[in-house]
């Protein structure tokens, strides 16, 4: 992984040039992350398989009417690209997954790789987030393995956003550095804050079912 610029190199570091463990961390963020994200895409494309073989079949993730897969996987927002979902999560996660491997075993990559792994994983939050608002308030069911994919994906996202401002493969304006510094410094407590907020969103959400379990 490239070095952040320094000083002494012709400019001021980047935002977050004093958080190395940030980078540090990125390779087992990426292989675990994706290896979970990996395991959990897989496990739902086995359900849609038998589903798709024997419409009767209830998913080992159908739980109750809140935590249902089945309902889901019947929806037009489970096949986004023509295709089910997790045939996209597995392809992506299984990138990533091999991406961290590689990092681990001592790769390094040049800045087109990074700004290309930076799109990938925009898009995966883009998406995780469009899919959480359909299930939410158009579909009204959550998908357990679809959860896992949501709690790897966010984190996915900021850490090789902060890595690739960190490492200046991201380009900050000089008016945006000083609260992106602050952000990187303040990396897990903006994660732990993304998510409360959508706990607090599926808590709303469906409120009315939760209460009767109390």
């Amino acid at each position: 992984m490239s070095a952040p610029t320094t000083a002494s190199e012709g400019g001021p570091p980047p935002p977050g040039a004093g958080v190395a463990v940030i980078s540090r961390a990125l390779p087992w963020l990426l292989a675990l992350g994706g290896a979970v994200g990996l395991l959990a895409a897989a496990a739902l494309l086995v359900e849609k398989i038998r589903v798709l073989a024997d419409p009767g079949h209830v998913p080992a993730c159908s739980v109750n009417p809140v935590l249902s897969c089945g309902t889901v996987m019947a929806t037009p927002q489970a096949e986004v690209f023509g295709i089910p979902n997790p045939v996209v999560g597995v392809a992506c996660f299984a990138v990533v997954a091999t991406v961290g491997a590689a990092l681990l075993a001592g790769a390094r990559f040049r800045r087109w790789f990074w700004i290309g792994l930076q799109a990938g994983v925009l898009f995966g939050v883009v998406l995780v987030h469009w899919l959480i608002f359909q299930s939410l308030y158009r579909i009204g069911a959550l998908c357990p393995y679809c959860v896992v994919v949501w709690a790897v994906t966010i984190p996915l996202f900021w850490y090789v956003t902060l890595h690739n401002v960190r490492s200046a493969h991201l380009p900050t304006p000089s008016r945006l550095r000083r609260p992106v510094d602050l952000l990187a410094r303040s990396h897990t407590v903006v994660l732990t804050l993304w998510g409360l907020a959508i706990t607090g969103l599926v808590g709303q959400a469906f409120w009315t079912y939760w209460s009767t379990l109390l």
